[in-house]
């Protein structure tokens, strides 16, 4: 989710990061099932050094396409994508082979979407209350910066029929993520003035905050069993740095180029940082024995665009870098049998600021 901001949440740094939190524009015709290119299987090199990933598959073929989280029955996926030259993302559904592609969402912009139990509906975030265009992109003399889009979240059948708005905060809302018992969903939204985390029930009652530090936090997923919540987060340490992060903040603007990983209990009590890393580590999720976290990470060269996938205990000790591909590869998610890992990635791409997305077989 996550994205989601541009964060649970892509290509080239600013296209791959801000499509994990941008979203769609274009037509506003929801429930369309389009063409999907019939998934490529790709070879990894035996020297490549991922020796967790074998039998990988691309399931996208153009655009930028990130953020794909399986349903809890392992039959289909979700995703966000600008697929057919839109100018920002909107919300997708397929099946798990990367057939029956449904585009899901109305138009404005979306982002992070997670099916609810029984694999009929899901829900995302959207910005088609406040303009059924994309948003306008950030002034780009404020540097490299991710825009804090009007998001609010909304449920919908899997073709795209019977949506309905779950929150109406009218400022970013969205990352969310379902408990394992699909009575929770988690999310970070600024409805309080900060990028915080919260949780409510499936039909937008009992919002509970769970952080409250001054400084974002944010992407925050569930463990398998439900006690835990690994997130990403920068709190600042000085006044001078804080009030810069504010007073971006007021123009609804982020600059995400440092974050690190925490993780605390289901209830917000015993929060604690994971990473010391330095760069930008975001887009975490979790092993399937709850025992690591799987993420996205530059800091072995943070001002490049290079990321890749890293697993590492809750303790901060036993890092291991997973993917060794030269440009990105982020948003991590295992397929609820464990078996498979999808994420997505600029490798194989054809044309500059692709990112597609792709599955594969994970051997421990």
């Amino acid at each position: 989710m996550s994205s989601t901001l541009p964060f649970r949440r892509t290509a080239a740094l600013t296209a791959v990061l801000a499509a994990a939190v941008a979203s769609a524009c274009s037509s506003s015709q929801s429930g369309v099932a389009t063409s999907a290119q019939a998934p490529l299987r790709r070879a990894i090199p035996a020297d490549s050094g991922e020796r967790h990933l074998t039998g990988l598959t691309q399931l996208t073929d153009g655009g930028e396409n990130a953020e794909a989280y399986f349903s809890a029955d392992g039959q289909y996926i979700t995703f966000q994508s600008t697929r057919d030259g839109r100018t920002c993302d909107q919300q997708y559904v397929m099946r798990a082979d990367g057939t029956g592609l449904t585009k899901v969402s109305r138009g404005g912009k979306t982002t992070c979407g997670w099916f609810l139990p029984g694999s009929k509906q899901l829900f995302f975030g959207a910005t088609h209350h406040a303009d059924s265009a994309c948003p306008p992109k950030p002034d780009p003399s404020a540097g490299y910066v991710w825009g804090i889009d009007p998001y609010d979240i909304y449920v919908t059948d899997i073709d795209g029929k019977n949506m309905k708005r779950l929150t109406n905060y009218g400022v970013y809302t969205a990352e969310g993520v379902l408990s394992p018992d699909g009575k929770r969903i988690v999310f970070t939204s600024l409805k309080d003035g900060d990028l915080d985390i919260y949780t409510m029930n499936v039909d937008g009652s009992d919002v509970k905050r769970l952080t409250t530090t001054p400084g974002y936090d944010g992407g925050p997923w569930w463990s398998p069993d439900g006690t835990k919540i690994v997130y990403r987060a920068w709190h600042y340490d000085n006044e001078k740095d804080l009030q810069a992060y504010k007073d971006l903040l007021a123009k609804r603007m982020i600059r995400p180029n440092r974050m690190e990983l925490y993780v605390m209990n289901a209830d917000g009590s015993d929060q604690r940082r994971i990473t010391n890393l330095g760069g930008a580590n975001f887009g975490p999720s979790w092993t399937p024995d709850g025992q690591r976290i799987i993420f996205s990470s530059n800091h072995k060269n943070p001002r490049s665009r290079n990321f890749d996938l890293f697993t590492v205990k809750l303790d901060g000790t036993g890092l291991e870098q997973i993917t060794f591909n030269p440009e990105f590869d982020g948003f991590p998610m295992f397929s609820p049998n464990g078996t498979q890992l999808i994420f997505a990635s600029n490798r194989g791409a054809t044309k500059a600021g692709e990112t597609n997305l792709f599955v594969a077989d994970w051997k421990d």
